[in-house]
């Protein structure tokens, strides 16, 4: 009988996971790089986005750009009958606040909510940065095109807000245009303070600054391949969790990274053209971005980027010098290529979006025995088919070994010595998709 209720379980799964791939190829098929070609150049001719540039003219600088965002995510809500809430969430900030503030500035994201059928406030985000800059960042007059930086970004997050608002999920998206980034991530810090306050249960946020360049100052082209940047752990664990970890494991198996893993999972299975590279580290060496003021308040986040940056077309005055071209300019843009990360981003918004939620508590047992023991608090869903344990060598990056088991609380790996192998448990959907995994937050004993 046990025999038959799993192999159901699995036929049931299988039939699920081929719609479910119908689904996201179909989204993959809907992205447009002429839809990005066109938000791109139209970003760019606002002159500059510096965060202190002109907020009144109709035509020129952040506040004229923002203002268009706005307006793309109401058009795109009114095709949907309505289906995203689009609103500034505002933020005030003056010169005490950082180096980078020099006059007081209104620091306005861009928020355009789409709404979850079973879980309204459970979230995943996508975000790109609205602001632009050259090579002094308090220059907020001269023309700061931004075009890969961060145009390319941002109008990936409006076309994947085209594509998925044609659909309906259980938990919730946010599509965000974020300020402030060049001046000392403000947007996110605002944003991120607003989900706390508002009580937000996010999910992670994916955010995308660079998405349209694959002419690297290291002499490489390349269209097929990107970087997803994760921290190891949340920075604000208790000393209870840290001194855990130096008995049982988890130095890379925090939130982030197990978000870092889910889209480099689901890349690797559905878009298998796509190269996606794990980067171990919160960012980039010495900077940063806008995911990581989520990740300073406990929030999963990790960022999404080109793998070949040129530096001459990044925060450099537009000028022709030593026979190199500096700036930040539509040449440096590829938009197939723009096209294939914002896809990258639609398809793992949507798999999340369409995931039952992630196991909040879960034990693992099995100290000085044969056999690993598991033991989780169940989700309370009709549409969840059951767990998934994922397990991997200690040396591994990625999750190499699953095995399904139904809506049980609890389940055995017989033969498998839990010394060898770090694990894991996903929750799985009656629709196919699962959520990221989660890694044991408890030891129990017998």
């Amino acid at each position: 009988m046990q025999k038959a209720i799993i192999f159901l379980s699995f036929l049931f799964l299988s039939l699920s996971n081929a719609q479910e791939r119908k689904d996201l190829y179909k989204i993959i098929e809907d992205i447009s790089s002429k839809r990005i070609e066109s938000d791109i150049k139209t970003l760019v001719n606002f002159g500059t986005r510096h965060t202190l540039s002109d907020t009144l003219s109709k035509s020129r600088g952040i506040g004229a750009a923002r203002r268009w965002i706005k307006s793309e995510f109401e058009d795109i809500s009114k095709d949907c009958d309505g289906c995203l809430e689009v609103f500034y969430q505002k933020n005030y900030f003056e010169p005490k606040d950082g180096e980078r503030i020099v006059k007081p500035v209104w620091i306005n994201n861009v928020v355009a909510i789409q709404r979850g059928t079973s879980y309204p406030n459970r979230f995943i985000i996508m975000s790109g940065d609205i602001d632009s800059r050259i090579s002094n960042p308090n220059n907020y007059t001269d023309d700061s095109p931004g075009a890969n930086d961060n145009a390319s970004g941002m109008a990936g997050t409006i076309e994947a807000a085209r594509v998925l608002s044609k659909y309906i999920f259980e938990n919730s998206i946010i599509y965000v245009g974020l300020s402030g980034e060049e001046q000392g991530l403000f947007g996110g810090k605002g944003l991120a303070n607003y989900a706390k306050k508002e009580g937000w249960e996010i999910i992670g946020i994916l955010n995308n600054d660079m998405i349209g360049n694959i002419k690297g100052i290291d002499g490489v082209i390349d269209n097929r391949s990107f970087r997803i940047f994760s921290e190891p752990v949340p920075p604000n664990e208790t000393e209870k969790q840290r001194k855990s970890r130096r008995f049982y494991g988890g130095e890379v198996d925090g939130i982030s990274r197990q978000l870092a893993r889910y889209v480099y999972k689901n890349t690797k299975v559905i878009m298998p053209e796509m190269n996606p590279m794990m980067i171990y580290r919160l960012d980039r060496f010495g900077r940063g971005g806008h995911h990581r003021p989520f990740n300073d308040v406990g929030y999963a986040g990790i960022r999404i980027m080109e793998t070949h940056e040129n530096y001459n077309m990044q925060h450099q005055d537009i000028r022709y010098e030593n026979n190199i071209y500096y700036g930040d300019v539509i040449e440096g843009v590829n938009f197939e290529y723009a096209k294939k990360i914002t896809a990258v981003n639609a398809i793992n918004l949507a798999s999340l979006a369409w995931s039952p939620p992630t196991l909040k508590k879960l034990s693992i047992g099995g100290i000085v025995e044969a056999s690993v023991k598991f033991r989780w608090e169940k989700i309370n869903d009709s549409n969840i088919l059951g767990y998934k344990i994922y397990w991997r060598e200690t040396t591994s990056p990625t999750w190499d070994n699953s095995r399904f088991v139904e809506d049980v609380a609890e389940a055995t790996l017989n033969g498998i010595v839990i010394d060898n192998f770090f694990f894991g448990v996903s929750t799985v959907g009656k629709n196919g998709f699962e959520s990221p995994v989660l890694f044991p937050n408890s030891i129990f004993r017998e």
